[in-house]
Parts: C-alpha cells; sequence; structure tokens
C-alpha cells in the first residue's frame, strides 16, 4: 500500500499535551488524528476506528481497530487497553473512555510506526524514573493523606479537568490513599494553582 507507506514516512505527530505533574509532553490519539487527516487527503486514503468491549477472564479491555483503506485494499491494527476495576475521582464512563482513548493511540501508533516507548505515560519510562522518589513520598514514617485531603483532591481534579491517573504517576501511587499528607498538600497547592484559586 503505497499511500500507508507515504504517509509513514512523512507523518509527523508532535507531543503537544502537557502533563503538568510529572511535567512532561505527550501526543493524545486526537494529536496523531489531526496529523494524519491532511496527509489521507492529499494520499486518497481513508481511515476509521472502531472500538470494542471484550471480556477476558474477569476483566473487560476496550479494543480499538483503526482500519486505513486505499482503494480496494485495507489493513487493520488493534490495540487493547485494560478498564480499572475502579479509578478514584473517575465514574465508569470516564474510566471506559480512559481505556479507550489508551487503545485508540496504541492501535494508531501501530498503524503509522509511532514509537512511543519512551514517553513519559509508558510502563518503560515510569521504570526509568522510579529511582527518583517523587515530592515528600520518600519518607519511610511520612504521615498519610487524610480523608479531608484526598477529598479536596478529587474536587480540584474534576473542576480543573485534569488527569488523575498523570496525578498518580507523578507521586508514585496507586491510589490516592497510598499519598502522604505532605505530597497531598503539595498536590492540592498544585491543582489550586491550576484554577488561580
Amino acid at each position: 500500500m503505497g499511500a500507508l507507506s507515504e504517509i509513514q514516512a512523512e507523518l509527523k505527530a508532535p507531543k503537544n499535551q502537557h502533563n503538568k505533574f510529572g511535567n512532561y509532553n505527550y501526543r493524545s490519539a486526537e494529536d496523531i488524528l489531526e496529523a494524519v487527516k491532511p496527509l489521507l487527503k492529499k494520499n486518497n486514503a481513508t481511515l476509521t476506528i472502531t472500538d470494542e468491549i471484550v471480556l477476558v477472564g474477569t476483566r473487560y479491555y476496550v479494543r480499538a481497530t483503526c482500519r486505513f483503506t486505499e482503494g480496494e485494499k485495507s489493513v487493520e491494527v488493534s490495540a487493547m487497553a485494560r478498564e480499572p476495576e475502579t479509578k478514584k475521582g473517575m465514574d465508569e464512563s470516564q474510566i471506559t473512555g480512559t481505556a479507550s482513548s489508551y487503545a485508540r493511540k496504541y492501535a494508531l501508533n501501530g498503524l503509522f510506526l509511532i514509537d512511543d516507548t519512551k514517553d513519559a505515560d509508558t510502563d518503560e519510562h515510569h521504570q526509568q524514573t522510579r529511582a527518583t522518589p517523587p515530592p515528600s513520598q520518600n519518607q519511610a514514617q511520612a504521615q498519610p493523606s487524610t480523608n479531608e485531603q484526598r477529598m479536596e483532591i478529587i474536587r480540584l481534579v474534576s473542576e480543573s479537568h485534569s488527569d488523575m491517573n498523570g496525578l498518580l504517576a507523578y507521586y508514585r501511587v496507586q491510589s490516592l490513599e497510598q499519598m502522604s499528607a505532605a505530597a497531598a498538600n503539595h498536590c492540592i497547592n498544585t491543582l489550586r494553582g491550576k484554577l488561580g484559586a
């Protein structure tokens, strides 16, 4: 498929998104789509993306499939992302939407040969940066965050439309309950600053 090869060689998808907590730039599925649209038009090709909910064992996954079509020929690439059982500060539709976004991004990466292995939202990046402790999390006997702090973080994340996954990754915790009181204060102040409060 000549058009696909041309697009793979020409596509530039900049990292237009910024995670304030981790202080890194990354690209989203939307960034890739915006960059590829003019190239699809130029090469007389089309791209469609579909999502499907798949049950694997006892867990649900979102499978995103990207179909690239040029004339009578087409090629498909799929990627899957698992929905977490729960995610603090997110309702069920947001959890599904997050899994869909990740699956779509990685299906697009596979189709257009975009390498995100060094991006800050990947496991490889987290393994490389895990040696540096997050703010106030390196104290062995750090006082745990309070319920009031956690509720305030959830409220501020919602109001500022921040990424809870990015926040948790920045503080290197799996949930707000694992965050220290000092880190929670830092997080609250950062979110309030984002809101101009």
